[in-house]
Order: structure tokens, then sequence, then C-alpha cells
């Protein structure tokens, strides 16, 4: 069975860190035989997500002109996703988020054990904060997250610094044995129990203040 994973460089930098510890990462996919696509979108023109719930009626976001639902339908015939960000002021970038925001939301296919990884690169701090918020998609999604061997993270002020950071080099290759291994795991997984049940009965809130 063909197994395929999307990489998004949330970088507008096409050849800088993030792209760096990316290429480590897809790489090593393509060497477990795992097919890759990598989407460039820090340079695009991406909105934020404006709640206007089209999304809901129709299964795609209403903005149909940058790659958010071209993207979406690629998510959707894909094992797994890799994210990968620069550090903005201990955050991700922010034309990533907006991306994200509206391929999450307005996407009406099941994620569930779609296998999703998180890549933050930055010069010196923030990167475990950018990093705890990208995983929040996945989280929320009933996506299993791909660990490796150390916070999936590289350092560096240009992509020549990315290549002296032997560690978080080692850490990409790492990440991608593990995303290999576990898309095959649940594609046996699945094709011999199913996939597991998911309840979606419940919804709380609060509208009377209490």
């Amino acid at each position: 069975m063909e197994h395929k994973v999307l990489l998004i460089n949330g970088s507008p930098h096409l050849k800088g860190c993030t792209a760096a510890a990316l290429a480590e990462v897809q790489k090593t996919l393509e060497q477990e035989g795992i097919r890759t696509e990598l989407i460039q979108i820090g340079s695009k023109e991406i909105r934020g997500c404006i709640a206007c719930n089209s999304c809901a009626k129709t299964g795609k976001c209403v903005f149909d002109k940058d790659l958010v639902n071209e993207t979406a339908q690629k998510l959707e015939a894909a094992d797994g996703i890799v994210i990968g960000s620069p550090v903005y002021y201990g955050s991700p970038n922010g034309t990533l988020l907006s991306f994200l925001d509206r391929l999450f939301y307005s996407s009406s296919f099941s994620k569930q054990m779609k296998v999703g990884a998180a890549v933050v690169s930055c010069r010196r701090g923030g990167n475990t904060a950018s990093f705890d918020v990208l995983n929040k998609y996945f989280t929320i999604s009933s996506m299993p997250v791909v660990s490796s061997t150390y916070w999936n993270q590289v350092h560096g002020f240009s992509a020549e610094d990315v290549q002296k950071d032997a560690e978080g080099l080692q850490t990409m290759r790492n990440l991608a044995r593990n995303m290999a291994f576990l898309i095959r795991a649940i594609a046996a997984a699945k094709e011999q129990y199913g996939l597991p049940e998911n309840e979606r009965g419940c919804f709380t809130s609060f509208p009377d203040g209490k």
C-alpha cells in the first residue's frame, strides 16, 4: 500500500531555516518509501477565518482563491501532514495560522488517525511555545501526533546554520522514521480492526452564564 505525507512550509523564505528542517524530514520519509508533497504557504496571500460558517453547509471554505480548499483535497487523500513554521514573537507565522484555522475548520472530511507533526525553527527562543500551538490543530482532530528524540525543532539564523545543528537534523530524521512507522501501523490496524468510535453527541455550552 502506498502512503503519502503533505509537508507545509509556513515560512516566506523558500530556502530558509524551516525549509532546511522540512527537507531533512522529506528526504528521510522518501527513503522510508513514503511519497511526499511540499506546499509553500508563507509567501502567499491567505486571509483569516471570518466565522461565517458557510463551510458547515458546503464542506469547504467560502474563500476559494487561495490554497486552503486545494490543500484540503490533498490532505483528505494523504495519510499524514508535517507543518513547519518559523518563530515570530514566540508564535508560528501569522499567515500559516490563518491558513491552518481555515484548513482545519472548513474541511468536512474526517482527519481521524491521519498522522500529524509540527516542525519549528528559530534563532534562539520561542520554539516550544510555537510547537505547542501547532500541535493543538492535531489533538482537536483525533490525529496522532508524531514525536521524536527531542522536540521537533532546529536552531539557526540561516539555512547554513541549521545544517550545523546536528542534533536538530537528527531529530528531523527520527521524526520522519517514527512517522513512517506510525502511518504503516495505523493502516494495518485500520484494516484489521477499523477506526475507533468517535462520539459526537455532546457539545458543552453555558448560554445562561452559570
